[in-house]
């Protein structure tokens, strides 16, 4: 099996695996609890939020555990919306994730005022326009880190030195960015960031909101005093706990898997450039995290590529595994001007931890048969 979706989600390290074992035959006991099994898994779980938020910059104190990215993205947004109700504006991209970009359009439904700031060809925000519509009236802008879909990194620094004038908080989503690139709270100066387990290799089911200190929020859950009493109900012990061990060893080895895996993904990008012409590479040339790789295939369904493929064990996407289902043509490519019917003919490569050279010498060999297929049979050729 060849595994290119890590953008979707990334096997479990082993070493995780162990840990959360270990944690599930030896601890049973509610965190809340005041005797001596609950205080224990207590102290485990605040030993991972300590990781978690090593690995981001932060102090434990700003790391709030949640069931998954989506869950973190949405308490961020409106969370901060219902701590100042005086502010009606709300500042997101055009290429945000749907956990981002539904929860924009909720709030359209109750009467904010969003602001959608455009992108460029290669998927970058204008921050002119960021400044033309930012004002004190603006609660919150919600501004990815790196995108899912085709990597461009946006300049999040620059977002908070805008925001920062007119008192306006900022969230990042670093779901994608998490393990691959550096994040430092304190240099990026954002008020708020999102992280999830499962793109880091950890377990599905447990993302983390980092919260600044002093940053006004309220929960949207209810009910106990779990999560510094933002965010009510018992928590996913075992989930956090693996969260926790995968936080730990990404602050290891994190730089050495980036270099490595840049590589890979630099031989593969050129060596389908080299085999296959009429395609088109969607993303940053630079300013992308290098491992996402994003290719157009004009004439061709990118849904019959994966199919293809997947008779091969080769497995890609055709875009956000949050909206794999939809034949809706992707959101970003059609923000960064690409015409439907070439956003359709898009296959994203992702590479993670446990690919190797062989994978990728085994897709140089397998795609370009694939693709000189299927554009035997394809009686479209259209204009990009």
């Amino acid at each position: 099996m060849v595994y290119l979706d890590n953008n979707a989600t990334t096997p479990l390290d082993p070493q995780v695996i162990q840990k959360m074992t270990w944690f599930v035959q030896e601890h049973f006991g509610n965190p809340s609890s005041l005797y001596p099994i609950g205080r224990r898994v207590k102290e485990l779980m605040t030993e991972a939020r300590e990781q978690v938020a090593s690995a981001l910059g932060a102090h434990r104190s700003e790391i709030i555990f949640t069931g998954s990215g989506t869950e973190a993205d949405n308490f961020a947004i409106l969370g901060v919306l219902d701590a100042v109700p005086d502010k009606k504006e709300f500042i997101t991209s055009a290429i945000e994730h749907p956990a981002v970009l539904e929860t924009a359009r909720y709030l359209e439904r109750k009467g904010y005022t969003v602001h959608y700031v455009p992108v460029d060809q290669y998927g970058v925000i204008d921050l002119e326009f960021l400044r033309s519509v930012i004002s004190e009236a603006t609660a919150l802008v919600s501004i990815m880190m790196a995108n899912n879909e085709i990597g461009t990194i946006q300049p999040i620094e620059e977002v908070v030195k805008i925001a920062r004038r007119y008192g306006v908080l900022v969230h990042t989503d670093a779901v994608q960015s998490f393990g691959k690139m550096e994040i430092n709270v304190e240099k990026l100066g954002v008020d708020l960031l999102t992280v999830s387990s499962h793109k880091i290799y950890g377990p599905k089911g447990v993302g983390a909101l980092y919260i600044r200190k002093g940053t006004p929020i309220r929960p949207f859950v209810h009910g106990g005093h779990q999560e510094f009493g933002l965010r009510a109900g018992t928590e996913n012990t075992v989930g956090i706990i693996g969260f926790g061990e995968a936080a730990r060893i990404l602050k290891e080895r994190w730089k050495k898997d980036k270099e490595r895996l840049e590589k890979l993904a630099e031989k593969l990008k050129s060596g389908i450039e080299q085999r296959i012409t009429g395609i088109k590479f969607n993303g940053h040339p630079e300013k992308r995290i290098k491992t996402t790789l994003n290719f157009a295939f004009p004439g061709l369904e990118a849904e019959a590529i994966l199919l293809a493929l997947a008779t091969k064990e080769i497995y890609v996407s055709t875009g956000s595994a949050c909206s794999e289902e939809s034949e809706e043509a992707s959101h970003v490519l059609l923000a960064i001007g690409l015409k439907p019917e070439i956003a359709r003919s898009a296959i994203r490569m992702s590479l993670g931890r446990f690919n190797t050279e062989e994978d990728v010498e085994i897709v140089l060999k397998e795609l370009p048969e694939i693709v000189a297929r299927l554009r035997e049979i394809s009686p479209f050729h259209p204009e990009m």
